[in-house]
Formats: structure tokens, C-alpha cells, sequence
């Protein structure tokens, strides 16, 4: 079966982020009032074909652990979606 997984990648809690402190101070800037916190973040979009939902998380879990996410400072999060 086609799923289609949405992976959100972004640092933990404790971890400076200065792209959105940057952009934070920009956006302030720029006239924008009232912002309390700015973060980045990474989004991929993939879709595969698995046996499963549960085969399709493991892989996209697999795929954060290997090569799409650093353990140290980013935290993820994995939506999947049948196709």
C-alpha cells in the first residue's frame, strides 16, 4: 500500500535557534508586533510504498534516525496518511 508520511524536524527544547531568532528580529522589524517565539523547521514530504501503517512508521523512523534528523539537538514528529 501508498503512504504518504509528513516528517517535521526541529530542535529540542534547550537549543538555540538562531534562524528564528533572526527571523524573530526581522519580522519585528518589519512593523510586526506581539511575537513572543519564532522557530525553524524542516518538513519532508515522502511518500512510500510499506505492507503497513506500522511498517511505513518504522521506515520513516528509520529514515530520522540514519540520515534526516541529528539525535543530539532535533526532535521529530511523523504523520502518515494512506494514499
Amino acid at each position: 500500500m501508498n503512504y504518504f508520511l509528513e516528517i517535521k524536524i526541529g530542535l529540542k527544547d534547550g537549543i538555540i535557534d538562531p534562524e528564528g531568532a533572526s527571523t524573530k528580529k526581522a519580522l519585528e522589524m518589519l512593523g510586526f508586533k506581539g511575537i513572543s517565539e519564532v522557530h525553524s523547521m524542516k518538513i519532508f514530504s515522502i511518500s512510500l510504498d510499506a505492507e503497513n501503517e506500522d511498517s511505513a512508521k518504522k521506515m520513516a523512523d528509520d529514515m530520522c534516525r540514519k540520515l534526516l534528523a541529528n539525535p543530539v539537538i532535533n526532535s521529530y514528529d511523523i504523520s502518515i496518511k494512506s494514499k
